[in-house]
């Protein structure tokens, strides 16, 4: 009966954690595995009330490098991967246009 509970309990069955996830816009691809992304977000201004945009880059691992300039994507935070870049691109939300 032991064997069972161990078995079920193992780290590798264990679900994925609940990590942090931004929406962002690809504003550069140029580095090897790295992309930047810029995320933006609308708050409210503390004294006067009104919305202001917001807007922060975050560098995220492209291990394949199949992510282009003004791509959509999701990225999640991770580990430091290096000094400055923590947080790994999840998935493609939408394509760049060609123009």
């Amino acid at each position: 009966m032991s064997d069972a509970t161990t078995s079920a309990t193992t780290p590798a069955a264990a679900p994925a954690k609940n990590r942090r996830t931004l929406i962002g816009r690809i504003v550069s691809d140029k580095r090897a595995k790295t992309v930047t992304v810029l995320v933006e977000r609308r708050a409210a201004h503390e004294l006067y009330g009104k919305i202001v945009a917001k807007s922060r880059k975050y560098h995220a691992h492209d291990e394949n490098g199949e992510f282009r300039l003004g791509d959509t994507v999701e990225i999640a935070e991770s580990r430091p991967i290096s000094k400055t870049k923590s947080w790994v691109v999840t998935r493609l939300v939408e394509k760049a246009r060609t123009v």
